[in-house]
């Protein structure tokens, strides 16, 4: 089986589009947590706070022929990718149409306001905001059909839309069309964008955060006083390639990819098991032939809900031990869906290579019911660490777990 390494990394998030730019505020304890009052029209939706991009923009910078088919998700995901690739050094290669590059990409979902002008016609009869393209800003695999369109890729695309995991499968589908020869390079990643809708479901579910006046104290992933998640948006894009392939091309390398486990629990479509997550992560661990005491770090999942907190932590104490370091970054920027599994990634690789590891911000007093974990609070961390594991965990029970060595 072929080696996998990653060449290229690229993200845009509520803190930055660069690590030197999110790590300083990372480091001042900075989070993109906001009250927005723009939501003070959805009178059924009880929480008031995102971590919205402050201003992010592409109507300059792309022809508008191309922008036709995005909604702002494949925006997001096509800036992400362009940054991924500018710094794996392929941005116009020609390697990008030659067969051998593909695309695995995903979002929980569309853009929703391309779904208004289909309820239009439905509840009237008729639309007048119908046209061409609101089908392909709405679909589930907008992301992944835009990023192929807008670079080129004629290899295969593999569409990964299952909630918090898409990034995360994401990645994990395209280290695996390399390891078994279907693509020498691989685009991979999540995307998505903010929108009431997402608010809207875990709302309905009692799980959204309404510290409404104290954005800057929430959300609490694993502790005592958290009362929920908050939404963000964002995107990030991993390039991955056979190592012998970058190598040949004098390609810097960021990390291997070393293991992937992905499993669901068959159980129940809100309520996360720990045993099955529990095997995700020894199902990455086996495919990376490392034993638990081999990471040096875990970046945690930790959406800051009661259950999916205490479900997470009691599966990774059961693998990893209570010794093992964890963190949960969306404390700082939200919960973004279907892009957190590359963005985890992708800081996480970056938090690696500097030996330097945020906290989870508010995290003050871990909730007894959390499991024994060495949770990383107050102030950041220096550890020297040789593989790190990234695990994420969505509706339907689908859950991921990735690991990459450092080179």
């Amino acid at each position: 089986m072929r080696r996998v390494v990653v060449t290229g990394m690229g993200g845009v998030t509520a803190l930055g589009e660069d690590w030197p730019t999110i790590r300083a505020r990372l480091a001042a304890g900075e989070t993109a947590v906001r009250t927005m009052p723009e939501w003070e029209r959805f009178s059924g939706v009880n929480t008031r706070l995102a971590a919205p991009i402050a201003s992010f923009s592409v109507t300059d910078r792309y022809p508008r022929k191309k922008l036709r088919t995005m909604g702002r998700v494949s925006q997001l995901a096509v800036r992400a990718t362009e940054r991924a690739l500018e710094d794996a050094g392929l941005l116009d290669d020609p390697l990008l149409h030659g067969g051998r590059t593909g695309a695995a990409y995903g979002s929980s979902f569309g853009s929703p306001d391309a779904v208004l002008g289909f309820y239009e016609l439905k509840q009237n009869g008729a639309s007048r905001h119908l046209n061409a393209t609101n089908y392909i800003q709405m679909m589930s695999h907008t992301a992944v059909v835009n990023v192929g369109l807008f670079f080129g890729i004629t290899g295969r695309i593999i569409p990964t839309s299952s909630a918090c995991t898409s990034g995360s499968q994401g990645i994990g589908y395209a280290y695996e069309a390399i390891r078994w020869n279907k693509a020498d390079i691989m685009i991979a990643g999540g995307a998505e964008e903010l929108d009431i809708t997402d608010a809207a479901v875990f709302d309905t579910l009692f799980a959204t955060s309404v510290k409404n006046d104290r954005p800057g104290e929430t959300p609490r992933p694993f502790d005592r006083d958290r009362d929920g998640l908050v939404i963000g948006e964002g995107a990030g894009t991993l390039i991955l390639e056979e190592y012998e392939h970058a190598r040949a091309r004098g390609a810097r390398i960021h990390a291997e990819i070393v293991g992937f486990g992905t499993n669901s629990d068959g159980s129940h479509v809100t309520q996360p098991q720990a045993a099955t997550m529990q095997w995700a992560l020894r199902l990455a661990l086996e495919d990376a032939g490392l034993p638990a005491d081999g990471i040096g770090f875990v970046s945690g999942h930790g959406t800051a809900t009661e259950w999916g907190d205490i479900a997470e932590s009691v599966a990774t104490n059961a693998v990893m031990g209570p010794a093992m370091p964890v963190h949960s970054m969306k404390s700082f920027l939200g919960h973004s869906l279907g892009a957190c599994g590359a963005i985890e990634a992708w800081l996480s690789i970056e938090m690696m290579r500097d030996a330097w590891f945020c906290p989870t911000a508010n995290l003050e007093n871990v909730d007894q019911r959390c499991a024994p974990l060495d949770y990383v609070m107050g102030k950041p961390r220096r550890f020297e660490v040789d593989h790190i594991m990234t695990n994420n965990f969505a509706f339907g029970g689908v859950n991921t777990s990735l690991i990459f060595k450092r080179i």
